[in-house]
């Protein structure tokens, strides 16, 4: 099994390959090319959000099944001490370094519709930012340090303790604030 930076693009390649759908569908149902496609599933670079939730309404999963393989209908309890796993996305160049670790709060739970996670938010050097949009809604809740929220043609600035809740739907980006780290609360509501 990959490890867990990759695991991503492995089970996208899984699931697509065990429903006989070809790149060329997943690229038209997608609206994204086969090259980076392709890419997301050899792990060549890093998708932020935005694609895989386009991958996963064209291979009819939630987004959620790309990062867990549990049928728990029931509630989930999440332990601080098991909580070590993560995945990392991009902000959507291929060129682009990862500048978050998403630990999910909720891999075991079937069915839902939100993804809870809390996310490291690594400094990055670079000021300019690709924006990006999807369906759905977001929670973010600041743990430590200072966001910058990217939305539309504003810039949120949040503090430890602050919260912001919108629309997906609007261009968005989120790092940590003049190069800093920081540690986010996030829940992702995406519909199926």
């Amino acid at each position: 099994m990959p490890n867990n930076h990759s695991i991503v693009g492995f089970k996208i390649k899984s699931i697509r390959e065990s429903k006989n759908i070809t790149i060329e569908d997943v690229s038209e149902r997608s609206g994204l090319s086969i090259e980076q496609i392709e890419s997301i599933e050899n792990d060549q670079f890093l998708p932020s959000l935005g694609p895989l939730i386009k991958i996963a309404r064209a291979l009819g999963v939630r987004l959620g099944t790309f990062l867990d393989d549990n049928n728990d209908l029931g509630p989930v309890v999440c332990r601080a001490e098991d909580n070590n796993a993560s995945i990392s996305f991009s902000n959507d160049t291929a060129d682009s370094r990862k500048h978050m670790e998403y630990h999910s709060l909720a891999k075991q739970k079937a069915g839902r519709h939100m993804e809870p996670f809390v996310i490291d938010i690594q400094p990055m050097e670079e000021r300019k930012f690709k924006l990006s949009a999807h369906e759905g809604e977001e929670f973010i809740y600041v743990l430590e340090g200072q966001v910058e929220i990217d939305y539309g043609k504003h810039t949120y600035t949040l503090n430890q303790g602050d919260s912001i809740f919108y629309d997906s739907i609007v261009e968005h980006h989120v790092h940590g604030a003049a190069g800093q780290s920081a540690r986010i609360l996030a829940v992702v509501y995406i519909p199926f």
